[in-house]
């Protein structure tokens, strides 16, 4: 039997949640650790209201800004040590998935000195870990509402993730507005990760009533954005913007129950060897996906169009046209060598309609080549 829904997590969400309630910051502590990337979250508007908000608390801050996209456990274990030395009580994480889920690591450091690159990734779950506070900056990862981080290991720089019950979030602020300032590609980026984090659960095995009705409201208004994001190829308004944000919190809450099938597994690879960002790298796979569901779960599938409203061959299309994936140049020796990292029992394979093999790995990643 698989778990309903596991989440620990208090979300408080609408705009200006962040300064209207600040005095929860209270019951963390008096010392805190804000981890987050370069400028953007300051660009959002998210880093000066939580600021505010400690100071308001009187709660002395430091920031930790070194975290880049696909977040190194190195630089993780490095913010756990940056918080011990600061002498935090709690982490505050400021931006989109990269920030997000390196924070949950760093709190998971910081309480754990002795964890190097196998202790964090070989921990007893759950392990100790600082409280977590979550603000959201982008569309695309639900990082604010799952019990996972996705990091890069520094030995082999593949990425791999981390889940458990010490990687939620203890409270999350939930505001729209900050998304308000990510630029076009960006947006497309971050919301067709939130579209996959929805397609792949949706036709998950442990996709329960709970998880469908979760995906029934993220969906639409998921893909709503993406039309609006194609059709007029410039950033979108304020009602898109928050229909984006909301959407990606409630694929999350759907990834949540299902987890990723195979397009998060094998789109590793065209980030790692080809900078290209993850929600473009899991869709890429998706038309692959797609025929898989159309063979395998008919009524699901049949089901789906008529959520989104549009055909197979509209959606395809949108899809490839917002991600621009394809004649990456790569050879079958490099492809066999990604594959070699892959069984057909792993995890994420398995949880695909119909199950998915490396040989159709394979062939997907031949087809982008």
């Amino acid at each position: 039997m698989y778990p309903q829904l596991y989440i620990n997590s208090k979300v408080i969400s609408g705009k200006n949640c962040v300064i209207e309630n600040a005095n929860m910051l209270k019951g963390f502590g008096k010392k805190c650790l804000i981890v987050t990337s370069g400028s953007a979250a300051e660009k959002s508007g998210a880093l000066g209201d939580v600021t505010g908000a400690l100071k308001l608390c009187g709660i002395e801050y430091a920031i930790f800004n070194k975290i880049t996209e696909n977040p190194l456990v190195s630089t993780v274990i490095e913010g756990g040590r940056t918080a011990r030395e600061f002498g935090a009580d709690f982490i505050i994480g400021i931006g989109g998935g990269s920030p997000l889920d390196a924070s949950k690591a760093v709190a998971i450091t910081a309480a754990n000195p002795e964890y190097d690159i196998d202790g964090l990734y070989g921990r007893k779950i759950p392990s100790k870990a600082l409280p977590v506070v979550l603000v959201g900056t982008t569309s695309g990862t639900g990082s604010e509402v799952t019990g996972v981080s996705v990091l890069t290991n520094d030995k082999n720089m593949q990425k791999k993730s981390i889940s458990g019950a010490d990687c939620y979030a203890s409270l999350v602020f939930a505001d729209s507005k900050y998304t308000y300032s990510m630029g076009y590609d960006v947006t497309v980026s971050t919301a067709l990760d939130a579209f996959a984090h929805g397609v792949e659960g949706w036709f998950s095995p442990k996709c329960d009533e709970i998880a469908r009705t979760y995906a029934r409201i993220a969906l639409p208004k998921i893909y709503k954005g993406l039309k609006a994001l194609l059709e007029n190829k410039n950033l979108p308004d304020e009602e898109i913007r928050d229909d984006l944000y909301y959407g990606s919190l409630f694929a999350g809450l759907e990834l949540n129950i299902c987890g990723a099938a195979f397009p998060h597994t094998v789109g590793y690879v065209l980030t790692e060897n080809f900078g290209i960002p993850h929600g473009k790298a899991c869709t890429a796979l998706m038309p692959c996906l797609l025929q898989k569901a159309k063979n395998k779960e008919y009524g699901k599938f049949h089901e789906l169009l008529s959520l989104l409203g549009e055909s197979e061959r509209e959606i395809v299309e949108a899809i490839k046209s917002l991600t621009r994936v394809n004649n990456l140049g790569g050879t079958e020796s490099q492809v066999d060598e990604w594959c070699s990292r892959w069984d057909d029992n792993i995890k994420n394979f398995k949880n695909s309609p119909g199950g998915f093999t490396v040989e159709e790995a394979k062939k997907a990643l031949m087809e982008l080549m």
